[in-house]
């Protein structure tokens, strides 16, 4: 059985957040193979600290993938301020075809077309991915997964970090399936008698309230803030509210587009031009659209690069909606040139950090040593891009930890899910499985 056929079967996606099939990937063929340990969400450190951990196993993982893709050579990006995780895994590289690559401290470091420009000084094509430059990228937890996977080990727990208003900020691997409830319990507590989560981090993740929100194979971490706070408050304004505060209110000043992490490697990204969508939908919403086509949701422009703090992120989101409604493609320029300023305008994550008014959450958030279970698992039939999984179980069904629960239709793109625990399942719907010991 090849690699990536152990990796389908171990259920392996992108845990980084996107949630890509990993075993697609591992069918390419590329020249480089590359770790994103970039980890450019303030406040999380959960990447961080796998590098520290497992670093062995992360370079195990990159040597698997790259004789699998047929590559030349493994890069693990790290950002030089991780000192211990730089240690640990140059140290792990020695003797391997696996070498670390050190990135600054700016946001987002962690985009894969700055990644790959980054590491190679190669340009993904407009509207591309990555092996368009015969690159292959995945976050570094990925990579550990896809060592277990080549000896037999399903993916069933997931590395986050608990950080924000909690009383001791903490990163853990949990069963997939376990609540922020439960984590959270684990990080000392609530520091906030009004939390909002932010999962996935402050500047790409999503809101809600719901505490028994479970983890999935691409949760990366929780910020938790008051519901009091700015960002939080700015994060829950309606869509028609932000829309109509851009319309009345934006002066066209550029600072959105000057700081476009996008438009600074050459990209025809123009937030400010997206913003015109909102006063001229009725005459020039296709021709607005086109300049959100390769935005990448990163968050500065709305969080960071907007003087009167108004919502281009969302702006360019919703031009992505109506594009894919009309099934509209980027008809551009294809021959992106990086901007000169590029250099100068790039966000130091301190800066940030100072600007989103988290300062004083900015803490260590170390790793919880013991082994961390839970009674009662909810497992979502959908962890990953494509199709939700199929349930293969029962209420009433006896499980192995580790048993296949649920897979995709025949040759649809998908991830299997598999039990984190021995248990009883105790009721399946189309959303989702739950499971209790």
């Amino acid at each position: 059985m090849n690699l990536s056929e152990k990796v389908r079967q171990a259920g392996v996606v992108g845990a980084g957040g996107g949630g890509f099939p990993t075993h697609v990937k591992l069918n390419a063929k590329a020249e480089t193979v590359i770790a994103n340990g970039a980890e450019c969400e303030p406040l999380l450190h959960k990447d961080a600290i796998i590098m520290e951990e497992s670093a062995a196993d992360l370079v195990r993982g990159m040597e698997l993938a790259v004789a699998a893709v047929g590559a030349k050579e493994g890069v693990i990006g790290i950002k030089e301020k991780k000192k211990h995780a730089v240690e640990a895994v140059k140290a792990a590289c020695q003797g391997t075809n696996v070498r670390v690559h050190l990135l600054g401290d700016y946001y987002p470091a962690g985009d894969e077309y700055d990644l790959v420009y980054n590491v190679t000084g190669k340009l993904i094509p407009p509207g591309g991915i990555p092996i368009a430059v015969g690159v292959v990228v995945n976050n570094v937890e990925t990579f550990v997964n896809i060592a277990a996977a080549e000896a037999g080990r399903p993916l069933t727990h997931k590395m986050l970090t608990i950080a924000g208003a909690v009383n001791s900020p903490a990163t853990m691997k949990v069963p997939i399936g376990m609540t922020f409830r439960e984590c959270i319990g684990y990080a000392g507590g609530l520091a906030t008698d009004d939390p909002v989560l932010v999962v996935g981090g402050l500047m790409m993740g999503t809101t809600t309230d719901n505490l028994d929100t479970p983890i999935t194979k691409t949760t990366t971490g929780v910020v938790i803030l008051p519901r009091t706070h700015h960002v939080i408050e700015r994060k829950l304004k309606p869509a028609k509210q932000q829309a109509a505060i851009g319309k009345s209110a934006c002066d066209q000043c550029r600072y959105c587009t000057e700081y476009c992490p996008r438009f600074l490697l050459g990209y025809s990204v123009e937030p400010h031009q997206v913003m015109r969508t909102l006063a001229f939908s009725g005459t020039g919403e296709d021709y607005f659209n086109q300049w959100a086509a390769m935005c990448c949701s990163c968050g500065l422009c709305t969080l960071y690069a907007c003087p009167e703090e108004l919502f281009p992120k969302e702006a360019c989101d919703d031009a992505k909606s109506v594009m894919r409604a009309k099934q509209m493609k980027w008809t551009g320029p294809m021959d992106p040139k990086p901007h000169a300023m590029m250099d100068g305008r790039r966000v130091p994550i301190k800066t940030l950090a100072k600007k989103l008014h988290v300062l004083d959450y900015d803490l260590p958030a170390p790793l919880v040593e013991k082994e961390i279970t839970s009674n009662r698992l909810i497992l979502p039939l959908k962890q990953s891009a494509g199709t939700p999984c199929l349930a293969k179980v029962r209420a009433g069904d006896r499980v192995s930890a580790g048993q296949v629960i649920g897979e995709p239709a025949p040759n649809a793109l998908g991830a299997i899910l598999h039990a984190p625990m021995a248990g009883t399942v105790r009721e399946v719907n189309d959303r989702q499985i739950i499971l209790e010991k």
